[in-house]
């Protein structure tokens, strides 16, 4: 190392000049300095580290705002002694002042997997050995614990889903085998609500699994104010189409999971909504005839115990209405009707107010932003406004009369929090630094734990001010990781934009820590691109992000672009690939490979593109679409065609095959399958209940039949995420090599 060898030499003249003292006091904490630094950073990145949890961050599991305000629980686990704790700690101190319940003192619980509270505090519902179903629903088992007797009570012999106190805590609903029932915890006796539940056709108070996926709902019932109504969703399924997945295992013979699969174009369930009364024991219908009611996404109770809230939306999803039912008068009254030309997105940012008013968040203006409106649907402000996006609602401050939020206002690749008056007035910026800033507010709104973390700091929590935003102390942080990430040869993020068809896409780019700008490096991107995604984002690392920083230990260099389509750019932004899904990410995707491609560090002839989901139907589109440009893509759990995805997701984008068989076919990568130069790796789970296998097959034959070689991949048994033991470090290996060989 010439650099070291001219500075011994340096060294030792001066020694016999008589000046080392005057060196050990100056040049040698520097050559320290320097040695560390330069040897500090020589590990490299494996593959068993990663999905070995080797970068796994600290957390606060299951945080929960105690109702004095002055207090919050966390869900904890001892590895020692193999116990699981909800312990209560101290806003101000941030001591653990209680343990609530610890799974070491009860032989009935394992593992408490998660919590929560009735509304007085009083008792906890407590999740124990929790089977996943599909990606948001489970079963399992549950005990409620009364804090103050220390009685343990099982609410059901069965597994069970998605169970619910009542808000004085004396009554549990839950479904089980599409059915509903009620557990009185006061006597300990059941009763079961509805009895027409059965597998792939009726399903009562639990949602479908279209609704699930797409409308990110699994319970599909809520109680009253008081208590003593119970208000839910029944969905028919009976003439869904149904799909079915061969499921391996180890047997002799495979058996089969069969479930309802609305596809684009395709039948949904029939839904309906129903009131049952705990005082008379009757089931009521509430009348939906007089609005489009093809899809119920959300039902909510408001704070007066008589009037129910839902909403409502027809196939198209361009129209959006919220109802309100009022128990007593048995009358429905359209509150407010929300339209746009391509769709709706529902939220669940609906919150009622003392008085019934309500907060709404919307994009009618361009941006997503925040509302307030009187029980009566009349506009009383608009609270937020400007061109960013509202990204999440945290609540509302009745005695201050403020607003919290989250959004996008200190950059559209961060988040920031805020507070601001109802009437958008004296806005204060809470936490804006850049990076990724989300807030845990306490109960009475005094104080809020800040979660930050951005590229280069892990996330750290600290107790902040609500009134404005001042640091009261560090509560847990990732010093431990941080610092062993500087062992590591790591890459910083890169974060720009590059013009591409009129518009300033985000981009960052990873490159070798010793890049060289004389030298020639391949590009490697990845991508998701789907509607109001973001893939370029200032946060801390997930395990995708492990393994580019290993590519690019290993030299290459990672961008990711997000293309027209993708988020916090405005409604206009993220709407105009409607129709059209795959046409205009396609295009940019390709546009940002040839700009990049002009940059005298980029060998032009070796790029490629990865994704998963959305991101494999990209990838596999842009090696197809462009072999002048990518040299080798890998697609994972692809969509191939939009024809095979379900109805709600696929047709508020795209309409119905039947209305838009062009914009599902030529922007389909079945379509392009001709143009195959590149390698091409696809990989897909074989009970993916998600993006069906079926997409990778349709494809692979299509290939076939065109006489194009491409490498293939299928995971027995494994769903969407493709993970279970070693099955992740198995692909990832299959997919690093995959790059060294053709990149």
């Amino acid at each position: 190392m010439p650099f070291f060898a001219d500075f011994l030499v340096n060294l030792t003249l001066q020694f016999f000049n008589g000046k080392i003292m005057q060196l050990f006091k100056t040049i040698i904490p520097a050559f320290l300095f320097i040695s560390v630094s330069i040897f500090a950073q020589t590990k490299q990145i494996t593959l068993e580290e990663i999905w070995g949890n080797e970068f796994r961050t600290n957390s606060l599991e299951r945080l929960h705002s105690m109702k004095n305000g002055t207090q919050y629980t966390v869900l904890n686990y001892d590895r020692s002694r193999r116990a699981s704790t909800v312990d209560v700690y101290d806003y101000n101190t941030s001591e653990k002042v209680a343990t609530l319940i610890n799974s070491a003192d009860l032989p009935e619980i394992d593992q408490i997997v998660s919590y929560s509270f009735s509304k007085d505090e009083n008792k906890l519902l407590i999740a124990t050995s929790l089977k996943s179903i599909y990606r948001r629903s489970t079963l399992g088992k549950y005990f409620v614990f009364d804090l103050e007797s220390k009685k343990l009570t099982l609410v059901s012999e069965n597994e069970i889903q998605e169970p619910l106190f009542s808000p004085d805590g004396t009554k549990i609903a839950y479904g089980f085998e599409n059915n509903i029932y009620i557990k009185y915890l006061e006597n300990g006796e059941t009763s079961q609500i509805t009895f027409d539940g059965k597998k792939n056709h009726i399903i009562n108070g639990i949602s479908d699994w279209v609704y699930e996926e797409e409308f990110y709902i699994v319970r599909a019932f809520d109680w009253n104010a008081t208590g003593d109504k119970l208000a839910f969703i029944r969905f028919d399924e009976t003439d869904v189409p149904e799909f079915s997945m061969d499921v391996y295992g180890t047997g002799l013979y495979p058996t089969q999971e069969v479930f309802k699969y609305p596809k684009a174009g395709e039948t949904n369930a029939e839904v309906s909504l129903h009131l049952y009364n705990l005082n008379t024991k009757s089931i009521s219908n509430i009348d939906l005839s007089a609005f489009n009611s093809y899809y119920i996404p959300r039902l909510q109770w408001t704070n007066e115990a008589d009037v129910l809230s839902f909403q409502l939306m027809g196939r198209r999803q361009n129209e959006l209405n919220l109802v309100f039912y009022n128990a007593a008068t048995n009358t429905s009254t359209l509150i407010l009707k929300e339209t746009d030309d391509a769709y709706v997105d529902v939220t669940f940012d609906l919150t009622f107010l003392k008085d019934n008013s309500f907060i709404w968040t919307s994009e009618k203006s361009g941006w997503n932003h925040i509302y307030h409106y009187d029980k009566n649907g009349k506009l009383l402000n608009q609270i937020t406004n400007g061109n960013w996006e509202v990204t999440r609602y945290y609540g509302f401050d009745e005695k201050t009369n403020r607003v919290f939020y989250q959004s996008s206002e200190n950059g559209s690749i961060n988040r920031g929090v805020y507070s601001i008056r109802v009437n958008g007035r004296d806005k204060i910026q809470l936490a804006v630094t850049p990076g990724r800033n989300e807030a845990a507010f306490s109960a009475d709104f005094s104080l809020f734990i800040l979660t930050y973390s951005s590229t280069t700091t892990p996330p750290i929590f600290t107790l902040r001010n609500s009134k404005d935003g001042k640091l009261v102390r560090v509560i847990r942080d990732n010093n431990e990781l941080q610092k062993k990430m500087e062992d590591y040869v790591m890459s910083p993020k890169e974060f720009s934009t590059i013009k591409l068809n009129g518009y300033d896409l985000n981009m960052y780019t990873i490159k070798p820590k010793d890049f060289d700008p004389n030298k020639k490096y391949p590009l490697f991107m990845f991508q998701y691109s789907g509607p109001g995604s973001q893939t370029v984002l200032n946060t801390w690392h997930n395990n995708n992000d492990y393994w580019h920083q290993m590519l690019v230990q290993q030299g290459y260099i990672v961008v990711s672009v997000d293309g027209r389509g993708t988020g916090m750019k405005g409604r206009d932004f993220k709407k105009l690939t409607q129709k059209e899904l795959g046409k205009y990410e396609t295009i940019d995707q390709i546009d940002a490979a040839k700009e990049l491609g002009k940059l005298p560090y980029i060998d032009e002839n070796r790029i490629g593109i990865w994704g998963w989901s959305y991101g494999g139907f990209m990838s596999a589109n842009a090696l197809f679409q462009a072999a002048d440009v990518f040299k080798m893509a890998i697609a994972v759990a692809p969509v191939t065609s939009w024809r095979f995805y379900d109805t709600i997701y696929t047709e508020r984008y795209m309409l119905t095959p039947q209305e838009n068989p062009g914009g599902y076919d030529n922007n389909s990568p079945i379509t392009h399958v001709d143009k195959l130069e590149g390698s091409f790796l696809l990989v897909h789970g074989s009970a993916d209940d998600n993006v069906h296998v079926q997409n990778t097959t349709r494809l692979v034959e299509e290939l076939v039949q065109a006489n194009k070689d491409f490498d293939w991949l299928i995971y027995p048994d494994k769903n969407h995420g493709i993970f279970g033991g070693n099955t992740r470090l198995h692909l990832f290996n299959k997919m690093t090599k995959f790059v060294k060989d053709n990149l």
